[in-house]
C-alpha cells in the first residue's frame, strides 16, 4: 500500500509539475531505469551492449542504423556525477530561462540543443584527422549540449544578471557562458573531445534561438508541434472505447470535458443569480438538485 502511495505521489508530481520539472524527472527516471537494467544484466552475466543503441555514434554508417540515438543520447548518463551536474545546470538555468520564454520553448531548446550537439559531434569526429581514423569507437551521451544551449540562451536574455557560484562567488551570466564556451574549445583536443564539440553545437543552438526569439521568431516551434502531435496520438490511444459485452464506454475527450464543465458552471451561476433575485424558494426541484448535486 505504501509503495503504491509513493508511486502515485511521483506520478502526480510529474503530471502537475512544470516542463522543467518533467525534464528533470525524465532524465532521472532514465538514469535509474538504465542502471538497474545494467545491474540485472551483469548479475546474470548477460550482454550489456544494448546501451550502445541509445548512445549517439560518431560513425555515419552506424548512426544511419540507429537514427533515434540523436534523441535518446541526450537523456542517457554514465554516472551519478555526470547526471548530477547536468541536472543542476538544467535546474538553475531553466528557472531563469522561464522568466523570459515559455515552457514549450524550454523543452524545444533542450531538444534542439541536443540535436545540434549530436550533429556537431559527428561532424567534428569525422572531419578532424586526429579522430577520423578511429571514429568507430566514439559515442556521445548526456544532456550537456542541451544544458549548454539553455545556458547560452539565458545569458543572452539576461547578460548582466548575477549568479552565485560555489568557491567563485558572484558572476554575471554573460561571463559564465563565455567561460564555458572557452573551456569547451580548449578541451576539444583532450580525452572528452567529442563531448566538448557537442557543447559548442549546443551553444550555437542557444545563441541562434535567443537572437531569433528577441525578433519574435521561435525556431523551436516545429519541435513543439511534433511533441504536441505525439501527445495527442498517445491520448487518442488511451481514450479508445473499452468493450464490455455488447456495450462500450468512451473516454471523454479534453474538449468535451471542458465544454461540459463550462456549461455546468454557467448553469450554477444562473441558479445563484435566481436565488439572489427571487430567493431560494423560487428554485424548482431540478435546480436544487443541480445546485447541491444528485445525492440530494
Amino acid at each position: 500500500m505504501e509503495g503504491n502511495n509513493i508511486k502515485d505521489e511521483i506520478i502526480a508530481s510529474f503530471k502537475q509539475g512544470t516542463t522543467l520539472t518533467k525534464l528533470i524527472y525524465i532524465n532521472l527516471g532514465v538514469f535509474v531505469l538504465v542502471n538497474l537494467l545494467l545491474v540485472g544484466f551483469k548479475l546474470f552475466n548477460s550482454d550489456t551492449n544494448w546501451v550502445g543503441y541509445l548512445a549517439c555514434p560518431a560513425q555515419w554508417e552506424h548512426f544511419l542504423r540507429q537514427p533515434w540515438s540523436l534523441i535518446t543520447y541526450m537523456f542517457l548518463h554514465e554516472s551519478f556525477i555526470h547526471i548530477f551536474f547536468n541536472i543542476l545546470t538544467l535546474y538553475w538555468m531553466g528557472r531563469i530561462f522561464l522568466e523570459y520564454a515559455t515552457q514549450h520553448t524550454l523543452v524545444g531548446l533542450y531538444i534542439l540543443g541536443g540535436i545540434a550537439g549530436g550533429i556537431t559531434f559527428m561532424l567534428g569526429i569525422n572531419f578532424f584527422p586526429l579522430f577520423s581514423q578511429h571514429n568507430f569507437f566514439y559515442t556521445l551521451i548526456g544532456a550537456s549540449a542541451s544544458t549548454m544551449a539553455i545556458t547560452v540562451a539565458t545569458a543572452i536574455f539576461a547578460p548582466e544578471r548575477p549568479i552565485r557560484l560555489a568557491l567563485i562567488g558572484e558572476v554575471r551570466l554573460k561571463w559564465l557562458a563565455i567561460a564555458l564556451i572557452l573551456i569547451s574549445l580548449l578541451g576539444m583536443g583532450g580525452t572528452n573531445a567529442g563531448g566538448q564539440m557537442a557543447h559548442i553545437g549546443g551553444a550555437l543552438a542557444g545563441y541562434v534561438f535567443a537572437k531569433q526569439h528577441q525578433k519574435g521568431v521561435d525556431i523551436t516551434h516545429w519541435i513543439s508541434q511534433i511533441i504536441h502531435r505525439i501527445v495527442n496520438f498517445l491520448n487518442r490511444i488511451g481514450s479508445k472505447p473499452k468493450m464490455k459485452g455488447t456495450t462500450y464506454q468512451r473516454r471523454e475527450s479534453d474538449h468535451d470535458y471542458n465544454y461540459r464543465k463550462k456549461q455546468e458552471n454557467e448553469e450554477i451561476n444562473r441558479i445563484l443569480d435566481k436565488i439572489k433575485s427571487s430567493g431560494y424558494d423560487s428554485l424548482n426541484d431540478d435546480e436544487k438538485k443541480r445546485l447541491f448535486g444528485n445525492n440530494q
